[in-house]
């Protein structure tokens, strides 16, 4: 009987706001929205978590740092993070925010050992509610993410 394969340690950040919808700046925090945005990295976990091969690993030690880094333009940061809880993969996330109508959810994952992308996906989604954040999130890990995750095990 063959060996089974290693699981990969996989370190899933929490997913960061692009809002160019200029709706925060002129009518201040969407707390609904904030919470929906809570609620991405935790779903994509799960997800991941279901797939033979990968393991989770807690990002609560890096959490503050990674929070602060703005990790969708801080130059890989996310892998130096990701390194320090014994992570064989990163996963960081954006919703960007056109219109309460319009929003994209995306998500890329990366391997620490080549620095490379393994993983990514996009997802447009409509209308600013939990319902299409979710289905959003579903669509995204079940039609992108999730075959590119199994090649790359």
């Amino acid at each position: 009987m063959p060996a089974a394969a290693a699981e990969r340690k996989v370190a899933v950040f929490g997913f960061e706001l692009i809002d160019s919808s200029l709706e925060g700046s002129m009518l201040g925090k969407n707390e609904a929205q904030e919470a929906r945005l809570k609620r991405m990295a935790p779903m994509l976990r799960k997800d991941i978590a279901g797939l033979d091969g990968y393991e989770i690993v807690d990002v609560a030690p890096v959490a503050d740092k990674a929070a602060g880094a703005n990790l969708q333009s801080c130059g890989n940061c996310a892998l130096t993070f990701a390194e320090e809880v014994g992570a064989d993969v990163a996963v960081v996330g954006t919703v960007q925010k056109v219109s309460n109508l319009i929003l994209n959810i995306n998500a890329y994952a990366f391997d620490l050992s080549s620095g490379k992308e393994i993983a990514r996906g996009s997802a447009d989604i409509r209308s600013n509610t939990d319902e299409s954040w979710d289905r959003g999130l579903t669509y995204l890990f079940e039609n992108r993410l999730k075959t590119q995750l199994e090649a790359a095990h």
